[in-house]
């Protein structure tokens, strides 16, 4: 009797060790925390998600991403849209522009409080670059726009409150980009964007270039969008085309 409790005994401390072991590994933590993250492009088709009415195949699923050519036949919005909407989550998303035929003669220096540089008349100073533009709206907002594109103050800018001179110093600031953290131009980048009652952090390549700034008067709750942006007229692109891809999309509510 005594030699079984002492080989039960045995048994009960390695069963203890052996789940300590597999409860407190990396490999389980991971798979712990990529069971609250939920998948929305799975990467064969678009379930889950709306595709503009009339588009006729611009925006497209190719070898596993989201592949767009900035040419949506769609007669009204051209954006993707999810089919979900979402309130305070954390999305995890890969983008690359593909390429950037169009060259932008408008491009301002953008000064880190988010106004921009200009000249000794006062007149904003505009420089010419490659460009291709496109961005990620949040909570069915235009105007909450994390932005992609090949600007010098870099990927990450909420465009819309930057731009709107009736928000305070301190917001327009907050949506500027610290850094410039993209990378070179054909490859791909990561975006993890995080919205809280009306606050938005963006990590772009693990760097965090907003962190924590208010969006004032941001929906509560909405859909994301992919951005269509550009237009061809005669065979020649007559602003920034969103020649854009997108994969390894996932998001956590919170």
């Amino acid at each position: 009797m005594e030699k079984k409790f002492k080989s039960n005994g045995t048994f009960i401390r390695a069963l203890t060790v052996f789940l300590a072991v597999v409860f407190l590994s990396p490999a389980f933590t991971c798979r712990q925390e990529e069971g609250q993250w939920e998948q929305i492009f799975n990467g064969r088709d678009f379930t889950g998600w709306i595709v503009p009415e009339g588009d006729n195949g611009h925006w497209q699923v190719i070898d596993g991403v989201i592949d767009y050519d900035a040419l949506s036949e769609a007669p009204g919005d051209k954006n993707l849209w999810t089919r979900a909407e979402y309130g305070d989550f954390t999305l995890r998303i890969e983008w690359r522009i593909k390429d950037t035929p169009f060259i932008n003669h408008n491009v301002p220096i953008v000064r880190p409080d988010g106004t921009h540089q200009r000249n000794a008349r006062g007149e904003t100073i505009r420089i010419s670059v490659p460009d291709s533009d496109s961005g990620i709206y949040l909570r069915g907002s235009s105007k909450a726009q994390v932005n992609i594109w090949t600007w010098p103050v870099g990927s990450g800018e909420v465009y819309g409150y930057r731009m709107d001179s009736a928000m305070p110093p301190e917001v327009r600031a907050g949506v500027t980009p610290n850094t410039l953290a993209d990378n070179h131009i054909g490859e791909w980048n990561s975006f993890e964007l995080t919205m809280k009652g009306d606050r938005l952090t963006v990590v772009l390549n693990d760097i965090t270039v907003i962190e924590d700034t208010q969006l004032p008067g941001v929906p509560e709750k909405g859909r994301l969008a992919l951005q269509h942006h550009g237009h061809m007229v005669d065979g020649e692109w007559r602003s920034s085309p969103s020649l854009v891809q997108f994969r390894n999309i996932y998001i956590k509510e919170l």
